[in-house]
């Protein structure tokens, strides 16, 4: 039986190192004794914490989708502009690329949120296992389903008071989200696929113009 008061930060660690297994090995790869071994415990612990790798899957999911929600929420203030907001938006779902591969994956907000990171690398490696997986399991498709939702709300929502400061001009906010939101995961599947633009840019850049295209110029307000 686990110390009392011990919980949270153990689930932490088993998350961490069910994110880090399948960054390393894949999601078929990820078994329960590579993250107890990783996590430095048992594979009892790990059992009873999560019970099976499936639920363990799941959890390690939603902790992936939650990080950059948390991420996004602690960086954009209220005296922030809509421009400012999408910036910080953008930056926390499609990161500009860097050779951060010493640092370890923590998506855990117990010692603060300025402390969780997960890896350029891993990010992207994440990405398509899960999204992989999620394509055959109806489970990993509702946690999915609850996160892009919550986001397509929450950048709607900014495209809406870009418009009624006037410095956005957007008709239908929802849909503006969609190809918003729609854009970055097609781009990060490029990035993990090592499809790079022509002009050979960072290919975050074709959200930041898609973006662009909604502001309003000075002669325009």
């Amino acid at each position: 039986m686990p110390k009392v008061g011990m919980e949270p930060m153990r689930r932490a660690e088993l998350i961490n190192a069910t994110l880090t297994c399948i960054s390393m090995y894949g999601m078929d790869g990820m078994t329960l004794d590579k993250v107890a071994d990783y996590a430095g415990c048992s594979k009892g612990v790990v059992v009873y914490y999560f019970k099976n790798k499936d639920n363990l899957t799941i959890e390690a999911y939603k902790a992936f989708l939650d990080y950059y929600g948390r991420k996004i929420e602690s960086e954009i203030k209220p005296t922030m502009t809509a421009g400012e907001m999408l910036d910080v938006t953008l930056h926390n779902i499609l990161t500009p690329y860097k050779d951060d591969r010493e640092k370890q994956i923590n998506v855990s907000p117990l010692d603060g949120i300025e402390k969780m990171y997960i890896p350029c690398e891993d990010q992207g490696r994440l990405f398509v296992q899960f999204f992989s997986k999620a394509a055959l399991d109806r489970n990993l498709q509702e946690v999915a389903s609850t996160s892009y939702l919550a986001n397509l709300n929450g950048i709607a929502k900014i495209f809406d008071y870009g418009s009624r400061t006037g410095e956005l001009a957007v008709e239908d906010s929802p849909s503006a989200a969609y190809g918003l939101l729609a854009m970055v995961i097609g781009l990060s599947f490029f990035r993990v696929a090592n499809i790079p633009p022509m002009n050979g840019q960072d290919n975050r850049y074709i959200c930041e113009d898609y973006v662009k295209g909604f502001t309003t110029s000075r002669e325009d307000k």
